[in-house]
C-alpha cells in the first residue's frame, strides 16, 4: 500500500512542477492545488499507515490500547486542506479580477497590460 502511495505522490507532485512552469495563470493555479494534495499525501503517509482503532481511551483503562491510530496527522491535514482551499478560493477571485481588468489570463501578456493606469 505505502508502494503505490509513493508512487501517487510522486506522480502528483511531477504533475504540479509541470503545471507550475506554464505560461498560464489557470494552470498555475492547478499547480498550486496538485502541490497541495501531493503534500497532504506525503504528510498522511509519513504518519504510519496502521489499521488500528480510533485514538480513544476507555475511562476504566490507564494507557491507551496498542493499536491505535494517531491523530496528530490527521488533524494537520485537515488543517492542510482548509488552508488550501482558502489560497484556492483567493487565488481565483484574483484571477478573475485580474482577466477581468486585462483580457488575458497568459503570462507572457503581463508587461503588455501593465501599461494600464
Amino acid at each position: 500500500m505505502e508502494v503505490i502511495l509513493a508512487i501517487s505522490i510522486g506522480l502528483l507532485y511531477a504533475i504540479s512542477v509541470y503545471l507550475l512552469l506554464r505560461r498560464s495563470i489557470v494552470k498555475l493555479i492547478l499547480g498550486i492545488m496538485f502541490l497541495s494534495n501531493a503534500t497532504n499525501l506525503l504528510v498522511f503517509t509519513a504518519g504510519g499507515l496502521t489499521h488500528g482503532k480510533p485514538a480513544f481511551i476507555e475511562q476504566e483503562q490507564q494507557t491507551p490500547p496498542e493499536n491505535i491510530a494517531d491523530p496528530l496527522p490527521q488533524a494537520l491535514i485537515l488543517t492542510a486542506i482548509v488552508i488550501g482551499f482558502g489560497l484556492i478560493a483567493f487565488t481565483l477571485v484574483l484571477t478573475y479580477k485580474y482577466h477581468s481588468v486585462s483580457g488575458t489570463e497568459d503570462l507572457d501578456q503581463v508587461k503588455e497590460t501593465d501599461k494600464f493606469e
